[in-house]
């Protein structure tokens, strides 16, 4: 626990304090417009998926863009920005707005399936799938960028998991006072969007067991794309200036969540990649990560239950 509390005081003190409240105010312009317009469920609503993909990939580049032309801006002398750099900042965007936008790619594999099990089918199986799919993309890139092994961060070597244990316990009682709010049990448990089976099988527990697997999956996934490749990729490039931008577009994907969720998003993701940066392993950002998405599920059950 005192190494992530230290490379977070490291952090701190070399902050460049201009594009820190730039980007933050970037954050903070595009969360306010977001739950003001509509931003993302109006992306989400586009039916075409061609159109839809473009409508997210504008979204996220401009989020991701934009704090990195500050983060330029403030670190003229010693971020280098060869055409390899220009390649990533785009392809990142891009490839987080297929992720969002290509649903047809697991449809192809569920739809012939009788109901309810081509909907359920499309919720288990579209994590793992976009999983595969987003990780091939990045072990790409990373050979073609030629940055060596291990790739994006999935390295367990020397890794030690007690501190984020620690640190998955001290979230407990802010989730329990989240697991208490009308917003939070209007999204959680994510679980509940399967309840349509009900009628379908003699008991649910075993595909209500393999939903939060596949959903648990799709953690790994963010977890190595966004501190895994976007922050030990653009290190290279930047070195910790990589942190803020990506923390801007890690809340770009919560536009959809929650507004406490989408806001805690932007610092949970800043602390994130200063782990990582140091430690240059996702291993313990996932424990935290997934571990808080679990127990998001489970207080929202139990909001469910006592307090609906």
């Amino acid at each position: 626990m005192k190494s992530i509390v230290g490379y977070l005081r490291q952090y701190a003190q070399s902050l460049h304090l201009i594009s820190f409240v730039g980007i933050t105010l970037l954050t903070a312009v595009l969360v306010t417009l977001n739950y003001t317009f509509g931003i993302e469920a109006n992306c989400m609503d586009i039916e075409h998926y061609g159109l839809r993909f473009l409508a997210f990939f504008g979204v996220f580049l401009f989020a991701f863009g934009a704090a990195w032309l500050i983060q330029i801006a403030a670190h003229k002398k010693s971020i280098q920005t060869p055409p390899f750099f220009w390649l990533l900042l785009v392809a990142g965007p891009a490839i987080f707005a297929g992720k969002v936008s290509f649903d047809w790619l697991t449809r192809l594999f569920t739809n012939d399936f009788p109901f309810p099990w081509d909907h359920y089918g499309y919720m288990v199986v579209n994590w793992p799938l976009k999983c595969l799919l987003v990780l091939g993309l990045i072990a790409l890139l990373w050979k073609w960028g030629q940055f060596g092994k291990p790739v994006a961060g999935l390295s367990s070597r020397g890794f030690n998991a007690t501190p984020y244990f620690i640190l998955l316990l001290m979230m407990v009682p802010l989730l329990a006072f989240a697991s208490t709010q009308p917003d939070f049990l209007r999204t959680y448990p994510k679980v509940h969007r399967i309840d349509f089976i009900a009628p379908y099988v003699e008991s649910n527990w075993g595909y209500k067991l393999l939903y939060e697997i596949s959903y648990g999956i799709d953690f790994l996934t963010i977890e190595t794309f966004f501190r895994g490749f976007l922050i030990l990729a653009f290190a290279r490039y930047a070195g910790k200036a990589a942190i803020l931008p990506m923390a801007a577009f890690y809340c770009a994907i919560h536009f959809g969540k929650p507004l406490l969720e989408c806001i805690t998003s932007y610092w949970g993701g800043l602390i994130l990649g200063v782990v990582v940066y140091h430690t240059k392993s996702i291993w313990g950002g996932l424990i935290v990560h997934l571990g808080i998405a679990w127990l998001m599920e489970i207080g929202g059950a139990i909001g469910h239950t006592y307090l609906k």
